[in-house]
């Protein structure tokens, strides 16, 4: 009788974690991100030619997070950059970017990324 019960409470315990355990994928994780350009932009001091960049993110502290931005294969990591938590009042259905003003003949520099239906965003720093 007891090894029946001990049996019975692993399946229960299983079962309840089952339902308690997140289906997320690795795009909702880590933020997966694809940002197509057609003109050069910086981020952080860094040029990105004209093309396609896949950002992710890896959540350091509270208030900084670090963005790998990596080539469109995703292959080579271009950039890592350490980038500053960021707040909007309302989420929009599509990722959101905004950039710094940028002297005449500059590629403008990436200031702000807000992820798909989020209100935290980061904020990058201007650069060198």
């Amino acid at each position: 009788m007891k090894r029946q019960l001990s049996v019975f409470a692993a399946l229960v315990m299983s079962l309840i974690s089952s339902v308690y355990v997140p289906s997320l994928t690795a795009g909702e994780l880590d933020e997966k991100t694809v940002i197509t350009t057609s003109q050069p932009i910086t981020v952080d001091g860094t040029v990105l030619p004209a093309g396609r960049y896949i950002l992710k993110l890896q959540e350091s502290t509270f208030s900084k997070s670090v963005v790998y931005i990596f080539n469109r294969e995703e292959n080579r990591l271009i950039t890592a950059v350490l980038a500053n938590r960021a707040y909007r009042l309302e989420p929009t259905d599509n990722s959101a970017f905004s950039f710094y003003e940028s002297a005449a003949g500059q590629p403008p520099a990436l200031r702000t990324w807000f992820y798909i239906g989020e209100t935290a965003g980061l904020e990058f720093p201007q650069g060198k």
